[in-house]
């Protein structure tokens, strides 16, 4: 799937259950659920958790709530663009041009080596 047929299933699937209705700060109060929900699940993954009214869980088991964890986080952050009519390849380009220029010295010394 492309970007842009990502962004629109988005769009369209959150149109649809009502959750684009939300405001930007809303939104963005989503994004940190979310945002911590992968925290959680990243700490599984690395440290475990010791709680005992929680199960062990399998690697394959963890991966998958990574998974789940990172499409709620990129759903809620391109909801949150769509409300600003930004893309996901403007994002990208201008987060590619200001490390490019922030680190132009390491890329050039790394290109010559």
């Amino acid at each position: 799937m492309q970007t842009t047929e990502m962004e629109k299933w988005i769009k369209d699937f959150y149109e649809m259950r009502n959750w684009t209705k939300y405001g930007p700060f809303i939104r963005l109060g989503f994004l940190m659920e979310e945002t911590g929900e992968l925290a959680r699940a990243v700490r599984a993954i690395e440290i475990g958790r010791d709680r005992p009214d929680e199960q062990r869980q399998k690697s394959s088991e963890l991966k998958k709530e990574l998974v789940e964890e990172m499409g709620d986080v990129l759903a809620n952050l391109l909801i949150l663009a769509n409300l600003y009519d930004v893309t996901v390849e403007e994002v990208f380009s201008s987060h590619q041009q200001k490390l490019t220029k922030r680190f132009s010295e390491e890329i050039v010394q790394v290109k010559s080596t």
